[in-house]
């Protein structure tokens, strides 16, 4: 059995062009948590959990996003370690039709500070590539995103009044 932060440190230290997915386990999710507006005074609820469908394993990011009180996101996040020569995102999700977003954070950045990507979810599984370029800077982050200053890749719905149910299945770097 490979150890979480062993999979973890084989899927985003090897070569670009060898794009490897860090498939969602029990043992994998453990290194992701959950996070709403509540930590700025906002009111969105929700929860990320593990669960299994059909021999794969998933975290299922659930939630009522809320504006209100100047909020707005519900989140699952993890910490990462990204290759200095990353292009992109890869992910495994499947969702309820709804746009998400990939935010990206360093050491560097304040809280409210991110580089942030969207994608569209469908029903159906599928693997979502989100080039680095695409991202853009959100709270006043630094306008360059550089991978290996990245220290947290989060999965959130934000932004808008929205019921959130997204899953993702894997992740990782090309």
């Amino acid at each position: 059995m490979i150890r979480p932060w062993l999979a973890l440190a084989l899927v985003l230290a090897a070569p670009a062009a060898a794009e490897m997915i860090e498939p969602i386990t029990p043992e994998t999710a453990r290194a992701w948590s959950f996070l709403s507006d509540r930590v700025m005074g906002g009111v969105s609820t929700g929860a990320a959990a593990y669960a299994e469908e059909q021999g794969r394993g998933f975290l299922h990011l659930t939630g009522m996003v809320s504006t209100a009180n100047r909020g707005g996101f519900v989140q699952m996040r993890r910490p990462v370690t990204l290759p200095p020569d990353a292009q992109g995102i890869v992910l495994h999700v499947r969702g309820d039709g709804q746009r998400y977003f990939i935010h990206l954070r360093s050491a560097a950045t304040r809280p409210w500070q991110f580089h942030q990507a969207g994608f569209d979810t469908t029903p159906d599984w599928r693997e979502i590539r989100i080039p680095l370029s695409d991202f853009q800077p959100r709270g006043g982050a630094a306008a360059s995103l550089h991978p290996e200053t990245v220290d947290s890749l989060g999965i959130a719905a934000y932004g808008r009044d929205q019921r959130a149910d997204i899953a993702l299945a894997g992740f990782g770097v090309y």
